[in-house]
């Protein structure tokens, strides 16, 4: 090897060498549904002449030295060798069968969560073309950044489907903040920095005792060591934003994210009560592991900017962990009571500055113990809570991708420990939730996505009658 090929070698972020090893190993799941029959020539021509192939991470091989650290060496793209056309219907079909392309998607998506590794002869990243059903399914490696810049960058790849020559936009942060919040004098700022330490202090220990022994209470949903191998399937629950805001309104200075884990607290509850009636007193916790990406949500331009080196955002990850705390209730009660509870708790959270101290604790674990014990650290903690949580923020308007109209945009990653994992992303007024689940452990995932889609509805049906 040669100097200047040691010189071009980037070292991969701490993080980055997380997600390479087997307990903690993520794939990203971006999966655009289109309104025509995918042209592939135009496809490929169009991935060739994106920004994506240009951008460093998409455009190296994962290498490792005579040491063993793992670095992004820049090589070229072969378009041919990263674009899977995939032309019959991929379910088995009998004859007589109607074709639901949503069902057929998400169950090829399960089977790739589970034992479809990328590989390390290219660049981390895959697009499967179902031409049958008319669906783009992305395969990104997390080790290349984390959710909100992997968006962006897809992003950068599409345009406005009524205005074809000018990128999307990414919705805003939902804060609900007060301006007057602004205002607030130097002695309670300094409080709320002392209160921030206090209970920072109180989750460092909680983080500690999840690592070491303290787990939930076993459920009809629980996972655990072992279940990240086990077989998946996958299902979507449909939201509508302007429903998810009507709930919002309703609770006081409440966020979309209150709205959302009051959904999932709602569901679950409802949920269990359908699979293990009596069984659980009511109270019981069951604990989500929510991540939290901790940097600015970057626009398109500033994407460009960091091709060219002029911005301060970097590649990789940069996203933090909150354990969320759900507890199951038995029917009858008032649905916003689900939506109020979640947003003291997460108030409390923000207080804490949880997901920097997670994201620290990390990188420390990284930086002086290495990959190995940073991830079975990791992979504890997931073995002894009960789900995972993300949400992202997509394109205001209606997209199109090299010329193809999109009419869904969903998310997901590959399995984990958990038995149910569940990610969130907006786009163009609806917001649909990929849940894949073990299939051993939960069956029927379509029932707990109604029971998502019966919670939002009840919510807003109580929300109006304020």
């Amino acid at each position: 090897m040669s100097n200047s090929e040691v010189e071009r070698d980037e070292p991969l972020t701490p993080a980055g060498r997380m997600f390479l090893t087997p307990e903690m190993h993520q794939i990203i799941h971006c999966i655009m549904g289109c309104e025509n029959l995918i042209d592939v020539a135009a496809f490929k021509a169009g991935i060739t002449n994106s920004v994506m192939i240009q951008l460093p991470r998409f455009s190296s091989l994962m290498v490792r030295n005579s040491h063993g650290r793992e670095h992004w060496r820049k090589t070229q793209v072969d378009v041919d060798r990263h674009v899977i056309v995939v032309e019959a219907p991929v379910f088995d079909a009998r004859e007589g069968d109607e074709v639901n392309d949503e069902e057929a998607v998400n169950d090829y998506v399960a089977d790739l969560s589970v034992s479809s590794p990328l590989s390390p002869d290219k660049p981390l990243w895959e697009a499967h073309l179902l031409r049958a059903h008319n669906y783009i399914v992305f395969r990104i490696h997390h080790a290349l950044g984390d959710g909100i810049l992997l968006m962006s960058t897809l992003l950068e790849c599409c345009r406005r489907a009524n205005e074809p020559y000018q990128r999307p936009s990414i919705g805003s942060v939902d804060t609900s903040s007060d301006p007057s919040s602004n205002r607030v004098n130097k002695r309670r700022e300094l409080w709320k920095v002392v209160v921030g330490m206090l209970m920072g202090l109180v989750f460092i220990v909680e983080f500690v005792l999840r690592a070491l022994w303290v787990k939930d209470k076993r459920t009809a949903i629980s996972g655990g060591a072992g279940v990240k191998l086990w077989p998946r399937k996958l299902a979507t629950a449909k939201f509508r934003l302007d429903d998810m805001k009507a709930v919002k309104k309703a609770v006081v200075d409440a966020t979309i994210n209150d709205v959302l884990f009051g959904v999932i607290s709602f569901g679950l509850s409802r949920y269990l009560d359908l699979q293990s009636p009596k069984a659980l007193q009511d109270g019981v916790q069951i604990t989500g592991l929510s991540m939290v990406n901790l940097r600015k949500q970057p626009g398109l331009q500033e994407l460009s900017d960091m091709m060219k080196g002029n911005s301060g955002i970097r590649w990789g990850n940069k996203i933090g962990a909150l354990l969320l705390p759900v507890y199951y209730h038995q029917g009858g009660a008032d649905p916003l009571r689900y939506v109020k509870r979640a947003k003291q708790m997460i108030d409390l959270k923000k207080q804490s500055l949880e997901a920097h101290f997670s994201y620290n604790i990390g990188y420390l674990a990284m930086s002086c113990f290495g990959p190995k014990v940073a991830s079975l650290l990791n992979y504890r903690i997931v073995c002894n809570t009960t789900f995972l949580i993300s949400n992202v923020i997509g394109p205001k308007e209606e997209i199109s991708i090299f010329g193809h109209p999109v009419k869904y945009l969903r998310v997901n990653n590959t399995s984990l420990p958990h038995a149910i994992t569940m990610h969130m992303v907006s786009y163009a007024g609806r917001a649909d939730m990929q849940i894949l689940v073990a299939k051993d452990v939960i069956p029927d995932p379509q029932v707990l996505a109604k029971c998502f889609e019966d919670g939002l509805h009840q919510m807003k049906e109580a929300a109006t009658k304020e």
